[in-house]
Protein backbone atom coordinates (compact mmCIF):
# COMPACT_ATOMS: atom_id res chain seq x y z
CA UNK A 1 0.00 0.00 0.00
CA UNK A 2 1.29 3.41 -0.86
CA UNK A 3 2.83 5.01 2.26
CA UNK A 4 0.92 8.48 0.65
CA UNK A 5 -2.39 7.38 2.51
CA UNK A 6 -0.87 6.68 5.60
CA UNK A 7 0.74 10.04 5.89
CA UNK A 8 -2.15 11.72 4.85
CA UNK A 9 -4.72 9.98 7.63
CA UNK A 10 -1.54 10.85 10.00
CA UNK A 11 -1.67 14.71 9.16
CA UNK A 12 -5.76 14.72 9.30
CA UNK A 13 -5.81 12.81 12.92
CA UNK A 14 -3.26 15.14 14.08
CA UNK A 15 -5.46 18.38 12.68
CA UNK A 16 -8.90 17.11 14.22
CA UNK A 17 -7.44 16.48 17.49
CA UNK A 18 -5.85 20.08 17.25
CA UNK A 19 -9.04 21.76 16.03
CA UNK A 20 -10.76 20.09 18.80
CA UNK A 21 -8.23 21.12 21.48
CA UNK A 22 -8.58 24.72 20.22
CA UNK A 23 -12.59 24.65 20.71
CA UNK A 24 -11.95 22.78 24.01
CA UNK A 25 -9.67 25.98 24.83
CA UNK A 26 -12.49 28.52 23.92
CA UNK A 27 -15.30 26.89 25.28
CA UNK A 28 -13.16 27.19 28.71
CA UNK A 29 -11.81 30.22 28.18
CA UNK A 30 -15.09 32.59 27.35
CA UNK A 31 -18.78 32.12 27.65
CA UNK A 32 -19.19 33.76 24.31
CA UNK A 33 -17.47 30.57 22.57
CA UNK A 34 -20.20 28.11 24.53
CA UNK A 35 -21.20 26.66 20.99
CA UNK A 36 -17.37 25.63 20.52
CA UNK A 37 -17.89 23.16 23.53
CA UNK A 38 -20.99 21.05 21.52
CA UNK A 39 -18.56 21.08 18.05
CA UNK A 40 -15.46 20.17 20.04
CA UNK A 41 -16.72 16.53 20.54
CA UNK A 42 -17.52 16.18 16.82
CA UNK A 43 -13.98 16.66 16.33
CA UNK A 44 -12.37 14.26 18.49
CA UNK A 45 -15.07 11.64 16.75
CA UNK A 46 -13.89 12.25 13.76
CA UNK A 47 -10.14 12.25 14.80
CA UNK A 48 -11.04 8.71 16.45
CA UNK A 49 -12.38 7.49 13.19
CA UNK A 50 -9.32 8.63 11.07
CA UNK A 51 -7.00 7.32 13.38
CA UNK A 52 -8.69 3.95 13.65
CA UNK A 53 -8.32 3.98 10.09
CA UNK A 54 -4.87 5.26 10.15
CA UNK A 55 -3.44 2.56 12.64
CA UNK A 56 -4.88 0.10 10.22
CA UNK A 57 -3.17 1.42 6.71
CA UNK A 58 -0.26 1.99 8.48
CA UNK A 59 -0.05 -1.37 9.86
CA UNK A 60 -0.63 -3.00 6.06
CA UNK A 61 2.43 -0.14 5.01
CA UNK A 62 4.41 -1.51 7.51
CA UNK A 63 3.79 -5.53 7.95
CA UNK A 64 3.36 -4.53 11.64
CA UNK A 65 0.42 -6.39 13.65
CA UNK A 66 -1.17 -3.42 15.30
CA UNK A 67 -0.97 -4.95 18.84
CA UNK A 68 3.11 -4.88 18.80
CA UNK A 69 5.28 -2.24 19.16
CA UNK A 70 5.78 0.68 21.52
CA UNK A 71 4.92 2.96 18.34
CA UNK A 72 1.65 1.71 17.95
CA UNK A 73 0.38 0.93 21.39
CA UNK A 74 1.36 4.75 21.86
CA UNK A 75 -1.21 5.28 18.93
CA UNK A 76 -4.21 2.52 19.86
CA UNK A 77 -3.96 3.92 23.84
CA UNK A 78 -5.13 7.59 22.90
CA UNK A 79 -7.45 6.49 19.62
CA UNK A 80 -9.11 4.18 22.45
CA UNK A 81 -9.48 6.83 25.01
CA UNK A 82 -11.26 9.14 22.52
CA UNK A 83 -13.80 6.46 22.13
CA UNK A 84 -14.63 5.44 25.33
CA UNK A 85 -14.82 9.39 26.17
CA UNK A 86 -17.24 9.87 22.93
CA UNK A 87 -19.29 6.73 24.50
CA UNK A 88 -19.47 7.87 28.48
CA UNK A 89 -19.47 11.51 28.04
CA UNK A 90 -23.16 12.40 27.58
CA UNK A 91 -24.08 9.43 30.62
CA UNK A 92 -21.59 10.90 32.82
CA UNK A 93 -21.76 14.61 31.79
CA UNK A 94 -18.43 14.79 31.27
CA UNK A 95 -18.09 16.37 27.92
CA UNK A 96 -15.72 18.72 29.01
CA UNK A 97 -13.23 15.84 30.12
CA UNK A 98 -12.72 16.25 26.29
CA UNK A 99 -10.71 19.26 27.37
CA UNK A 100 -8.00 16.82 28.71
CA UNK A 101 -8.31 13.83 26.24
CA UNK A 102 -7.90 16.12 23.02
CA UNK A 103 -4.47 16.79 24.12
CA UNK A 104 -3.51 13.62 25.17
CA UNK A 105 -4.94 12.34 22.27
CA UNK A 106 -2.35 14.38 20.27
CA UNK A 107 0.39 13.88 22.37
CA UNK A 108 -0.05 10.05 22.08
CA UNK A 109 -0.29 10.53 18.27
CA UNK A 110 2.68 12.72 17.51
CA UNK A 111 5.30 10.48 19.87
CA UNK A 112 3.63 7.23 18.16
CA UNK A 113 6.05 8.87 15.07
CA UNK A 114 8.18 11.22 16.35
CA UNK A 115 10.05 9.42 19.91
CA UNK A 116 12.28 6.37 19.71
CA UNK A 117 12.78 4.72 16.17
CA UNK A 118 10.22 4.40 13.71
CA UNK A 119 7.94 1.72 13.19
CA UNK A 120 9.14 -1.16 11.65
CA UNK A 121 8.97 -5.61 11.57
CA UNK A 122 9.03 -6.74 15.21
CA UNK A 123 11.55 -8.67 16.46
CA UNK A 124 10.99 -11.90 15.96
CA UNK A 125 12.14 -13.09 19.77
CA UNK A 126 9.15 -11.01 20.84
CA UNK A 127 6.47 -12.76 18.81
CA UNK A 128 4.41 -15.18 21.20
CA UNK A 129 0.67 -16.12 21.51
CA UNK A 130 0.51 -14.70 24.85
CA UNK A 131 2.44 -10.98 23.73
CA UNK A 132 -0.86 -10.30 21.62
CA UNK A 133 -3.05 -10.79 24.59
CA UNK A 134 -0.67 -9.37 27.13
CA UNK A 135 -0.23 -5.97 25.32
CA UNK A 136 -4.41 -5.72 24.11
CA UNK A 137 -5.53 -6.12 27.60
CA UNK A 138 -2.88 -3.46 28.75
CA UNK A 139 -3.79 -0.71 25.76
CA UNK A 140 -7.39 -0.90 26.75
CA UNK A 141 -6.46 -0.34 30.39
CA UNK A 142 -4.12 2.43 29.33
CA UNK A 143 -6.82 4.40 27.40
CA UNK A 144 -9.39 3.58 30.60
CA UNK A 145 -6.80 5.30 32.66
CA UNK A 146 -5.80 8.05 30.93
CA UNK A 147 -9.76 9.11 30.63
CA UNK A 148 -9.20 8.17 35.05
CA UNK A 149 -6.56 10.52 35.31
CA UNK A 150 -8.48 13.52 32.66
CA UNK A 151 -11.18 13.19 35.36
CA UNK A 152 -9.18 13.47 38.60
CA UNK A 153 -7.69 16.11 37.59
CA UNK A 154 -11.50 17.97 36.51
CA UNK A 155 -12.29 17.17 40.07
CA UNK A 156 -9.31 18.99 41.48
CA UNK A 157 -9.45 22.16 39.40
CA UNK A 158 -13.63 22.09 39.80
CA UNK A 159 -12.93 21.38 43.96
CA UNK A 160 -10.45 24.12 43.61
CA UNK A 161 -12.42 26.70 42.28
CA UNK A 162 -15.21 26.39 44.42
CA UNK A 163 -12.63 26.53 47.44
CA UNK A 164 -11.88 30.04 46.11
CA UNK A 165 -15.40 30.91 45.37
CA UNK A 166 -14.41 30.96 41.60
CA UNK A 167 -16.96 30.44 39.56
CA UNK A 168 -15.58 31.65 36.19
CA UNK A 169 -14.15 30.95 32.75
CA UNK A 170 -12.94 27.30 33.06
CA UNK A 171 -14.17 26.58 36.23
CA UNK A 172 -18.07 27.74 35.27
CA UNK A 173 -17.64 25.11 32.64
CA UNK A 174 -16.65 21.99 34.49
CA UNK A 175 -18.98 19.33 35.51
CA UNK A 176 -20.42 19.10 39.29
CA UNK A 177 -17.97 16.89 41.54
CA UNK A 178 -20.01 14.11 42.14
CA UNK A 179 -20.01 13.42 38.19
CA UNK A 180 -16.29 13.48 38.35
CA UNK A 181 -15.62 11.58 40.93
CA UNK A 182 -18.00 8.84 39.70
CA UNK A 183 -16.66 8.68 36.35
CA UNK A 184 -13.37 8.54 37.92
CA UNK A 185 -14.25 5.72 39.66
CA UNK A 186 -15.51 3.43 36.70
CA UNK A 187 -13.00 4.60 34.64
CA UNK A 188 -10.66 3.23 37.19
CA UNK A 189 -12.67 0.23 38.21
CA UNK A 190 -13.14 -0.90 34.39
CA UNK A 191 -9.34 -0.76 33.55
CA UNK A 192 -7.82 -2.66 36.57
CA UNK A 193 -9.06 -5.71 35.67
CA UNK A 194 -7.39 -5.64 32.40
CA UNK A 195 -4.36 -4.40 34.19
CA UNK A 196 -4.62 -7.38 36.54
CA UNK A 197 -4.36 -9.33 33.14
CA UNK A 198 -1.46 -7.49 31.58
CA UNK A 199 0.25 -8.46 34.79
CA UNK A 200 -0.37 -11.62 34.96
CA UNK A 201 -0.15 -12.80 31.12
CA UNK A 202 3.24 -10.41 31.32
CA UNK A 203 5.17 -12.24 34.28
CA UNK A 204 4.31 -15.43 32.28
CA UNK A 205 5.48 -14.48 29.16
CA UNK A 206 8.77 -12.73 30.80
CA UNK A 207 9.48 -16.36 31.44
CA UNK A 208 10.53 -17.30 28.41
CA UNK A 209 13.07 -13.94 27.41
CA UNK A 210 16.24 -13.70 28.84
CA UNK A 211 17.01 -11.46 31.48
CA UNK A 212 16.35 -7.36 31.09
CA UNK A 213 19.08 -4.76 32.02
CA UNK A 214 18.65 -2.62 35.30
CA UNK A 215 15.78 -0.30 32.99
CA UNK A 216 14.29 -3.50 32.06
CA UNK A 217 14.21 -4.22 36.01
CA UNK A 218 12.99 -0.48 36.69
CA UNK A 219 10.09 -1.10 34.42
CA UNK A 220 8.56 -4.12 35.72
CA UNK A 221 8.90 -2.29 39.30
CA UNK A 222 6.96 0.37 38.08
CA UNK A 223 5.02 -1.54 36.48
CA UNK A 224 4.02 -3.57 39.92
CA UNK A 225 3.92 -0.15 41.54
CA UNK A 226 0.92 0.71 39.71
CA UNK A 227 -1.32 -2.02 39.63
CA UNK A 228 -0.58 -1.80 44.05
CA UNK A 229 -1.37 1.93 43.25
CA UNK A 230 -4.31 1.37 41.89
CA UNK A 231 -5.62 -1.32 43.85
CA UNK A 232 -5.11 0.95 46.75
CA UNK A 233 -7.65 3.25 45.72
CA UNK A 234 -10.03 0.79 44.80
CA UNK A 235 -9.69 -1.18 48.11
CA UNK A 236 -9.24 2.52 50.57
CA UNK A 237 -13.01 3.81 48.65
CA UNK A 238 -14.51 0.52 49.11
CA UNK A 239 -13.23 -0.18 52.77
CA UNK A 240 -12.26 3.77 54.08
CA UNK A 241 -14.67 5.72 52.00
CA UNK A 242 -11.76 7.49 49.98
CA UNK A 243 -13.45 9.49 47.48
CA UNK A 244 -12.57 13.52 46.09
CA UNK A 245 -9.38 14.54 46.44
CA UNK A 246 -7.86 11.74 48.14
CA UNK A 247 -9.11 9.13 45.28
CA UNK A 248 -8.01 11.87 42.80
CA UNK A 249 -4.60 12.48 43.81
CA UNK A 250 -4.53 8.45 44.05
CA UNK A 251 -5.35 8.30 40.42
CA UNK A 252 -3.52 10.76 39.17
CA UNK A 253 -0.34 9.16 40.86
CA UNK A 254 -1.02 5.55 39.67
CA UNK A 255 -1.29 7.29 36.10
CA UNK A 256 2.17 8.78 36.59
CA UNK A 257 3.77 5.55 37.62
CA UNK A 258 2.50 4.35 33.88
CA UNK A 259 3.85 7.02 31.83
CA UNK A 260 7.38 6.38 34.08
CA UNK A 261 6.87 2.99 32.42
CA UNK A 262 6.10 4.34 29.06
CA UNK A 263 8.94 6.43 29.07
CA UNK A 264 11.62 3.21 29.75
CA UNK A 265 9.86 1.25 26.70
CA UNK A 266 10.85 4.54 24.57
CA UNK A 267 14.34 4.94 26.00
CA UNK A 268 14.54 1.40 25.50
CA UNK A 269 12.75 1.48 22.09
CA UNK A 270 15.98 4.08 21.08
CA UNK A 271 18.15 1.01 20.77
CA UNK A 272 19.04 -0.25 17.40
CA UNK A 273 18.41 -4.06 19.30
CA UNK A 274 14.92 -3.23 20.26
CA UNK A 275 11.71 -4.75 18.63
CA UNK A 276 8.94 -5.13 19.25
CA UNK A 277 7.50 -4.36 23.51
CA UNK A 278 4.63 -4.82 25.49
CA UNK A 279 3.16 -1.70 27.67
CA UNK A 280 3.25 -3.56 31.17
CA UNK A 281 5.17 -6.55 32.79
Amino acid sequence: MNPFAENALFVSTALAYLTACALFLAYLADDRFSRAGKIAPRFVAAGAVLHASHIVVASLVWHVCPVEGIHFSMSIVSMLACVVYLVMRRRYRIDVVGAFVAPLALTFLLASRFVGTAIGEPSQRFKSAILPIHITVNLLGDALFTLAFAAAVAYLLQERSLKAKKLEGIFQRLPPLDALDRAEHRFLLAGFPLLTVGILTGTIWARHVEAGSVADIARAVLGYATWVLFAGVLLLRAAAGWRGRRAAYGTIAGFGFALLVLLFYLIRSASPSMGAVAMLP
